[in-house]
């Protein structure tokens, strides 16, 4: 089993950290309702969109901030990214691959949150995740000698265990976005 995260609790605020980094604590059925009214009243195109563009740039944030707090640099923040995602009960992500100076990667997700909280529903119910991997490549490339080259990327939920398919995980594709 992975080390439980580190949250610290300010007596004077309340405010909860992980990392130095702000951070929310909310039930899963919370954020998952919040979500599905959202996509509901946007529709799922509209409101992936939206939440690719926030994905994206969260994550380049966030693995700017953590490297700089653990001294820690290239795929290493995306490793540690996804252990983090990870120990916060959004699931259970693993890099099977990975190719920054490509712009490629293929990530795995088992016990989906949103796969897990919404079994009544079908389809790719993981999208939400797409843009938080583009971020990680990105930042990884943007702050490594050998990624300054490397073509901006683009990321994808190709297979969701919410599917009617049966899948038993998610899958997603990172690749270089095509001009």
């Amino acid at each position: 089993m992975q080390p439980q995260l580190p949250i610290d609790v300010d007596p004077n605020t309340g405010v909860w950290t992980t990392d130095a980094l702000p951070m929310l604590y909310v039930p899963r059925h919370f954020f998952t309702n919040n979500h599905a009214a959202v996509e509901e009243a946007l529709g799922v195109e509209a409101y992936a969109e939206i939440l690719y563009k926030a994905g994206y740039k969260s994550a380049y944030y966030w693995c700017d901030k953590e490297a700089k707090q653990h001294g820690i640099g290239g795929m290493a923040v995306f490793e540690h990214y996804l252990n983090r995602l990870s120990q916060r009960g959004w699931g259970l992500f693993k890099i099977i691959e990975a190719d920054p100076a490509t712009a490629r990667a293929k990530i795995e997700l088992r016990h989906s949150s949103f796969v897990l909280q919404q079994p009544e529903k079908s389809g790719k119910l993981c999208y939400m995740f797409a843009g938080w991997f583009a971020g990680a490549m990105d930042w990884v490339n943007d702050t490594t000698a050998g990624g300054k080259n490397a073509p901006r990327s683009q990321s994808k939920e190709v297979q969701c265990a919410g599917e009617h398919h049966g899948h038993d995980h998610c899958v997603f594709e990172v690749s270089p976005i095509a001009h």
